[in-house]
């Protein structure tokens, strides 16, 4: 079925639709991954944005139940030169087509998604509407140019958890399972770590459970009186969408946990971690500013720098906001990493206080692995706290 791309610039492409029929809009963005389409679709922090993939074919390997790492899609729509015919892979359980009709989401192919990116790239990233119904240019450009805009958007609210869960492992399935009290600790989990869920992706849980945490997970709402009360050796600030400076619940939260921590004695210390947004939040709580990055940084080929150790890292990346590392204050905060395609901010470190954050995705899925050890250092935090 034919199918429409407006962007809210005026220009328009058309191709052909794949998934579900009907209309979408967002925020259009580009990923540079050359795979894990499905593990893109299903990052919480895709929620309300368009996704192009500048891999020109995609879907060979299909879909399967394990490659999650949501509850569901939070794309709003997928973008592709080429959607792959036949898929081929002992794990896939179905086609990505069929996987997008499943849950409603609007496909578009054969389009110059080369074009499509070198346009986002020169305006920055631009509202957009897919659709098969309306296929009237005019029209869908004015539907692109009332659509909201993601600066000032809380989006967090939409993708987190509703009630506290304990995220384990059960009969050789990973399970949530939802708790009022303090579960005790099993004999194999050293630390306690409580996760801010504003959109977290399951392979964060799952590195944690690996070296021997018990994850609580808490929803994005819950305040600094709640987290504390679950005694928690360490805190991590998960990723997610939108505007960071509009998730003021969350703020307001993180700079309780701060000021609490500032006032503990070292033996009670708890550790506390940002990834994402998290780390843009944290940033934030520590008298930081965000800003909206032209056409943001999405995709698994993001070269790093460690500023302590001078080991450059690929990374994993999704995002649209950076803290400005001149706002943070100086006497505090430091630089810890620093993006080399743009040297914006990539990670920063509290000074006194077992306080980091990363902009980039240590759990990769997709991605690269070379960012996994910041778990480990956060587990090396919380030994000596």
């Amino acid at each position: 079925m034919k199918a429409l791309l407006a962007l809210e610039s005026g220009r328009v492409f058309s191709g052909i639709s794949f998934g579900a029929e009907g209309e979408t809009v967002g925020e259009v963005v580009f990923n540079t991954s050359m795979a894990g389409y499905q593990e893109i679709l299903t990052d919480p922090s895709y929620e309300g944005q368009i996704i192009t993939m500048t891999s020109p074919h995609i879907g060979n390997y299909g879909v399967n139940e394990e490659d999650a790492e949501s509850r569901k899609p939070f794309g709003a729509g997928l973008i592709v030169r080429e959607i792959s015919g036949l898929y081929s892979n002992w794990r896939a359980k179905e086609s990505l087509q069929a996987y997008l009709q499943r849950f409603g989401l609007v496909g578009l192919t054969d389009i110059d998604t080369r074009a499509l990116t070198k346009h986002l790239r020169e305006t920055g990233a631009l509202r957009g509407v897919v659709s098969t119904r309306d296929l009237d240019p005019k029209s869908l450009v004015a539907k692109a140019k009332e659509s909201p805009s993601m600066a000032g958007l809380d989006l967090a609210r939409n993708v987190t958890c509703e009630k506290p869960f304990q995220w384990l492992r059960e009969g050789g399935r990973w399970v949530r399972r939802p708790f009022d009290k303090v579960p005790e600790k099993a004999a194999s989990e050293k630390f306690r770590v409580v996760v801010m869920d504003f959109g977290v992706k399951f392979n964060t849980l799952r590195s944690l459970s690996q070296r021997g945490c018990q994850v609580l997970v808490v929803p994005a709402q819950a305040s600094a009186k709640a987290i504390l009360a679950l005694e928690p050796d360490g805190v991590l600030v998960s990723n997610g969408p939108g505007d960071p400076a509009a998730v003021t619940y969350g703020i307001e939260a993180l700079r309780q946990l701060i000021t609490d921590l500032g006032r503990r004695s070292k033996p009670e210390q708890f550790a506390l971690m940002g990834i994402c947004l998290g780390h843009q939040l944290l940033g934030l709580a520590l008298g930081g500013k965000t800003y909206k990055l032209k056409f943001g940084h999405r995709g698994g080929n993001h070269p790093v720098k460690d500023l302590a150790t001078g080991k450059i890292e690929i990374t994993s990346q999704n995002h649209g906001f950076s803290v400005d590392a001149t706002s943070l204050p100086a006497d505090q905060v430091e630089l810890s990493h620093v993006n080399l395609n743009d040297n914006t901010c990539e990670g920063l470190r509290h000074k006194t206080l077992p306080i980091f954050a990363v902009q980039y995705h240590p759990e990769a899925s997709p991605g690269p692995h070379d960012a996994s050890y910041l778990f480990d250092r956060f587990m090396q935090t919380m030994t000596k706290n």
